[in-house]
């Protein structure tokens, strides 16, 4: 049975541009209370102004992903003020651009911490209130990389390859009590993620990859996430050509592994 978002109260995480700017959007023509958080207040309040307009309720609440506290003290204004939470999407995150051998390991712990520790401490402070409601959705923006391992995106991959086995679990212990789960695995999505990528210096990247600039347009990409969670999908792949690479890797392994090493790495 499909989902109604009339009325939901929906939390985005990286809501001030790109996939999540884009949800953002998609929902707020559902007449919904939106919770919208990022680094950037005034590109939060730029998108819950456009929200309104569009129909609903939005209230930013803006914080680093990257600092545990951070997290913990969001989570609990949002909930001292919201009570619960309906939808609960981890979009925020940040990809890599450097080669594992010269990628300090203090690069790989940031992006572990952004990429997937901070999902799981802003799904742990919800999902009491869905047990006790036995009603929630909680939705991971993971990424074809969480799926098979690609040149310059080691520390990024493993974060979402972290996510998959994280949500797959919680879905497995909690569907029976009403908990929903939604991965999505985005390919190339035409945002800044390669521009705001780190580099091994903890730099941004700052360069817009060619397949990057020619892939699927965000508003697309936030449509068809919408679409999976209305229909309670647990995974939806979205992707070009790329997602060839995803079934060569289950059903050709060796193929894909050949292949891989071949492929540009932007």
């Amino acid at each position: 049975m499909a989902t109604s978002f009339q009325g939901k109260t929906i939390w985005i995480t990286g809501a001030s541009a790109g996939i999540g700017e884009s949800l953002a959007y998609a929902f707020a023509k559902h007449n919904v209370k939106l919770i919208l958080s990022a680094r950037r207040k005034d590109e939060l309040e730029r998108v819950a102004a456009h929200c309104r307009e569009l129909g609903s309720e939005s209230y930013i609440y803006p914080f680093d992903l990257s600092v545990p506290s951070q997290n913990e003290a969001v989570s609990d204004e949002v909930l001292k003020k919201f009570k619960y939470i309906d939808i609960l999407i981890n979009n925020g995150g940040m990809s890599q651009r450097s080669l594992v051998a010269e990628t300090p390991v203090e690069v790989d712990r940031h992006l572990m911490e952004v990429d997937f520790f901070s999902n799981v401490i802003l799904t742990k402070k919800v999902l009491p209130s869905m047990v006790q409601r036995q009603s929630g959705h909680i939705v991971v923006i993971s990424s074809v990389t969480g799926i098979f391992g690609f040149p310059l995106r080691s520390a990024y991959s493993a974060a979402k390859h972290a996510l998959q086995g994280f949500y797959e679990t919680l879905w497995a212990e909690l569907h029976h009590q009403g908990i929903n789960v939604t991965i999505a695995y985005p390919g190339r999505i035409r945002t800044n993620v390669s521009i705001n990528a780190l580099t091994n210096t903890g730099e941004p990247y700052g360069i817009m990859d060619h397949g990057q600039d020619k892939g699927l347009s965000a508003d697309k990409c936030a449509l068809k996430i919408v679409n999976a969670i209305k229909h309670k999908k647990i995974a939806v792949y979205i992707a070009g050509k790329e997602l060839v690479l995803i079934y060569l890797k289950r059903y050709i392994p060796y193929f894909f592994f050949k292949l891989v090493t071949k492929v540009t790495p932007t």
